[in-house]
């Protein structure tokens, strides 16, 4: 039988920790996102949070049922990060545009967190508002039912592949990140035009975007073609 679900109020530790700390649930998140940033994924362990935040590890049950859920409340928490503070304009493409932008920043900030994350499905408050949001931009902008879900689809995947690619890269040892980007300059950038002419000509530009995150072009080309979808039904809402 599956375990009944129980209010935080409820779960809450009534005691403060020994160093007088009163645990939550966002506490408890907050302190899970800073051990990731410091120790990467194998570092995030009940024992570890327990002494980083000067309690035992079984008190950490009163807030979750085992580390796989604190790992979908962290993705959550990230998502929620993106939410804060966005407010809609009423014009589809800059919405989405804010939103993705906001959610795929959001993940490369935590860029450990956004490794252990990205591909989850949490279920919870912020993962819901922001597709509810997303889902009713796109139908307020007329797109039909079908379309809508095609759009959403492809906008939220997208999103969130490009913030774990960026993120894998930006979790990298520093050294081997400098490595990766240098290798535009040392190796692409002296290849003759005999051998690789399209290379050689595109060299310089390359240099110049490889480095940075393609998600920006993505995201447009995406809207592009959701705009052109869009005005071949007629903006009508079905």
């Amino acid at each position: 039988m599956a375990k009944r679900v129980v209010s935080e109020e409820k779960r809450r530790r009534r005691r403060p920790t020994r160093s007088g700390t009163v645990l939550s649930e966002e506490l408890i998140v907050e302190t899970a996102l800073r051990m990731l940033r410091e120790h990467g994924s194998g570092g995030l362990t009940a024992r570890r949070l327990g002494l980083a935040l000067d309690c035992d590890p079984s008190t950490l049950y009163r807030y979750f049922r085992g580390m796989d859920d604190l790992t979908l409340a962290i993705g959550d928490a990230l998502i929620g990060q993106a939410l804060r503070g966005w407010e809609r304009t009423g014009e589809w493409r800059a919405d989405l545009r804010t939103v993705g932008l906001r959610i795929h920043a959001a993940y490369v900030a935590h860029p450990q967190a956004a490794l252990l994350t990205a591909s989850r499905v949490t279920g919870r408050a912020n993962e819901l508002a922001a597709d509810e949001a997303v889902l009713d931009v796109l139908r307020t902008a007329g797109f039909p039912l079908s379309d809508t879900v095609r759009v959403y689809h492809a906008f939220i995947d997208q999103t969130l592949a490009f913030a774990a690619l960026d993120a894998a890269s930006l979790a990298l040892p520093p050294d081997t990140l400098r490595a990766d980007e240098d290798m535009w300059l040392s190796t692409y950038a002296r290849l003759p035009a005999r051998t690789h002419p399209r290379i050689a000509e595109a060299a310089p530009l390359l240099a110049t975007r490889m480095v940075t995150s393609a998600y920006p072009t993505a995201l447009e080309m995406l809207l592009e073609s959701a705009a052109a979808r869009l005005a071949a039904v007629g903006g009508r809402r079905r």
